[in-house]
């Protein structure tokens, strides 16, 4: 396995920046990208991978200026403040393996109807996302959301429910054809007294939608001893009076437990795989990669960050550049962060959420226990319109502070370009290096249709800085634009 690292003495460094920002973040800047290049690629993965030594995000501004994110009680109002904390944090893969773990223990709104539970959830996220996996499954066992999501409150001794137990060992472990049915019978018996506090009155209060005057309780999660099946069950080839934690343990030392988290982050974080339901019966794009990954659970006993360490350093990651169909989220927030919006609190903030949504990502709300389908299902005739628009609205708006600063980049490569000099200087400022020749001819032939770009007269800067943000709304049409 060749190191990332020694890739750069024959690489440019700002490309495999750029590769590396747009997988563990939402993008960089030209001035980031210089930034975390001037202190070297090795020691940019430990800052990404270490959030905590980065400042929180300052949520008390946001609060004062945005009433209805103060209780997070309405799902618009949830779904905008996530978008403003991953275009505004200093901890960006914080809020990217967030993404991640909601993206496959996907928990929604729609049944749960209380939308401040869903986003403790990702609060779990952020807390064990790059931790230990045991860890973080046991913090899902415990979740009111993800108790109420698949009914574990009515998980009973004598009368158990399958469905927390059944997606546990399909969805969020081992895979299909990893277990047997009586393997997921024994599961839920071991979670039974595995509950909501006051789960009754709970039910009933979000089924009539209570929430005034003085909005929803906050869920707690509760053990209760006497529903617990306490008698002796065997799973996964082991047998004994197993509780939650007891089923957890053999969960995670499991090696099929190993490549399914293997094979997620390999989905995520370096190329398109095919549907999660596929993979029982469809080997991965690189099995070699996701076996590394897998010895690298095993060797750390399910840690995160390290398997993360081993993935962002390998040949395999940097050399699968722009295999991903980028998530609506990570679209709109990526340009967003590029365009300089939204960097103080305000309403309109909403609309982005609601862009992401319209290309078919509701984010606290997926459409079902299964997550999202990505890759080139995130890409149809719809979708692909409403992409471009959004990401050329966002981009086109030349009074925004990052556009500006693009604009000065350009204006700062000389008085006079020529349309090919225009596109290029357009794309380097932007951080996108790698675009094929076939996209820059598309692009020249469009600037070429008013000649040179033009600052060597005051009464050309303004048509100048015009064309430079048309050209802008171009490349987030382009093919590579909406790859990552």
């Amino acid at each position: 396995m060749v190191n990332a690292t020694e890739q750069i003495v024959n690489n440019s460094v700002l490309p495999l920046m750029s590769h590396l920002l747009r997988r563990a973040a939402f993008g960089a800047t030209a001035g980031e990208l210089e930034r975390y290049a001037s202190q070297g690629y090795k020691a940019t993965v430990e800052q990404l991978l270490h959030p905590e030594t980065a400042p929180e995000l300052d949520e008390d501004v946001q609060r004062r200026y945005n009433l209805d994110q103060n209780s997070l009680m309405l799902i618009e109002s949830s779904q905008a403040n996530w978008m403003y904390r991953i275009i505004n944090t200093q901890r960006p893969l914080e809020e990217k393996i967030a993404l991640f773990w909601h993206g496959i223990f996907s928990t929604a709104y729609g049944k749960l109807n209380h939308a401040k539970a869903v986003v403790n959830q990702t609060n779990t996220f952020r807390r064990h996302g790059l931790g230990n996996f045991r860890t973080l499954l046991l913090e899902l066992a415990r979740d009111p959301a993800m108790i109420f999501w698949l009914d574990n409150q009515n998980n009973h001794k004598g009368a158990p429910n399958e469905n927390f137990g059944r997606e546990l060992l399909e969805l969020f472990s081992l895979g299909l054809g990893s277990y047997t049915e009586d393997d997921v019978k024994n599961c839920a018996r071991a979670f039974t007294g595995w509950t909501i506090a006051n789960a009754d009155y709970m039910s009933i209060r979000a089924s009539r939608d209570s929430i005034w005057p003085h909005g929803r309780l906050d869920w707690q999660f509760q053990y209760q001893p006497n529903d617990h099946d306490d008698s002796p069950k065997s799973f996964l080839g082991h047998t004994g009076r197993f509780n939650g934690e007891d089923i957890i343990d053999v969960i995670c030392s499991q090696p099929d437990t190993a490549k399914f988290v293997a094979r997620h982050l390999y989905n995520f974080f370096v190329a398109d795989e095919p549907p999660v339901p596929s993979w029982s019966d469809t080997a991965p794009h690189n099995p070699e990669a996701v076996q590394l990954l897998a010895d690298e659970y095993l060797r750390t006993n399910g840690n995160i960050r390290c398997m993360l360490r081993l993935l962002f350093n390998a040949q395999f990651f940097t050399e699968n550049r722009l295999a991903r169909v980028k998530s609506p989220t990570e679209l709109v927030a990526g340009t967003a962060r590029l365009a300089g919006s939204h960097q103080f609190p305000d309403w309109s903030i909403v609309n982005l959420a609601m862009d992401v949504n319209f290309m078919g990502q509701e984010i606290l709300n997926p459409p079902s226990v299964e997550g999202w389908h990505t890759g080139s299902e995130w890409i149809d005739t719809g979708n692909l319109v409403e992409r471009i628009n959004s990401a050329a609205l966002e981009i086109g708006n030349i009074n925004l502070p990052g556009v500006r600063d693009i604009i000065g980049k350009v204006r700062n490569t000389g008085d006079t370009l020529t349309p090919r000099q225009f596109v290029d200087a357009c794309l380097k400022a932007m951080g996108l290096f790698e675009v094929s020749e076939r996209t820059r001819i598309h692009l020249t032939a469009y600037a070429e249709r008013l000649k040179d770009l033009r600052f060597d007269r005051p009464d050309l800067v303004s048509c100048s800085e015009q064309r430079i943000g048309e050209m802008l709304q171009l490349i987030v049409a382009t093919r590579e634009y909406q790859l990552t």
